[in-house]
């Protein structure tokens, strides 16, 4: 019977989870030496971060096929940026799937990791990070590199390359599956597209968390058609990754709210930018507001 009901909707469904995932632990992460004679992108794994995403993967392979036994008909579609660390963690986590459950795999190079320049100099890198944390970790370029906010902009380029593959159905090959999106990429990245996707604030994103190697944050669909981190993940856990409470409200309000909705208690939405907002036309304090910056203005003239 599902069968025909699922045979009977050609329109592409949305995917049932868009998983974002850190690499395991390479050698940069374990000494960061390894930068000033290895170029960034060819950093390897380590052993331990080998055996990270092999465990990972397994971690996966349980989200995804225990948590809705309605439907065991899943698949998966990877995105994975090209450095080498990232490749060989979704080589590893590869070994946890059969390749029935696999529809496809899309190296994309807007997922990379945040530039940081060519070859770097340890004393003079430390000095570097040591300037952004003083100017602010989004908008700080690095020297020859990229800042937070350039992979922003390239994060967002890709998104909207997503929706167009969902919405021409490119990665679906049975409307009956439940379909799953694995984006293999690093933590900057990661936290800078869980800020675009969710229309976050820089102040709030300068409080965000970096993930741990081979961590990864589950947005999952829910019943009303929006994308929530509190369907899979305890609050516990998002006030860990550092949401605020306000942020964790609008996560909750996502798990049930119908695609499209306005979420109006959302304060970064409306009233974080404003002093204060008249209640009506009617009030008469736009008037009084007028006169106010009317006199103040001859006052200085």
């Amino acid at each position: 019977m599902q069968q025909q009901n699922c045979k009977s909707k050609p329109q592409p469904v949305l995917p049932k989870r868009i998983i974002l995932m850190r690499h395991g632990e390479s050698q940069g992460n374990l000494d960061t030496a390894a930068y000033t004679t290895t170029p960034d992108n060819k950093i390897p794994l380590t052993d331990v971060g080998l055996a990270q995403a092999h465990l990972a993967g397994a971690h996966l392979h349980r989200v995804i096929s225990d948590i809705d036994t309605n439907n065991p008909n899943w698949r998966v579609y990877f995105y994975v940026s090209p450095y080498e660390r990232t490749r060989s963690t979704l080589c590893q986590i590869g070994r946890s799937f059969s390749r029935t459950r696999v529809i496809g795999v899309r190296e994309e190079c807007r997922i990379r990791e945040q530039d940081f320049g060519n070859f770097q100099v340890q004393d003079r890198m430390k000095a570097i990070k040591e300037t952004r944390e003083k100017f602010g970790r989004f908008f700080y370029r690095f020297p020859e590199g990229e800042s937070a906010a350039d992979v922003y902009d390239r994060v967002s380029s890709f998104l909207e390359s997503l929706w167009r593959d969902i919405d021409m159905n490119r990665l679906r090959h049975d409307p009956c599956h439940d379909l799953n999106l694995i984006i293999i990429s690093h933590g900057l990245t990661s936290r800078v597209f869980l800020m675009k996707w969710f229309k976050w604030t820089v102040e709030q994103f300068e409080h965000l968390n970096n993930l741990g190697n081979c961590e990864f944050r589950v947005m999952q669909l829910g019943k009303g058609g929006e994308y929530s981190l509190a369907i899979h993940h305890s609050e516990e856990e998002l006030v860990e990754w550092g949401l605020s409470p306000e942020m964790i409200a609008d996560q909750k309000w996502r798990a049930h709210a119908n695609r499209g909705d306005w979420n109006e208690r959302c304060p970064w939405y409306l009233d974080t930018f404003f002093d204060r907002l008249a209640e009506s036309e009617d009030s008469g304090e736009s008037e009084d507001i007028w006169h106010e910056t009317d006199e103040k203005i001859q006052q200085s003239n």
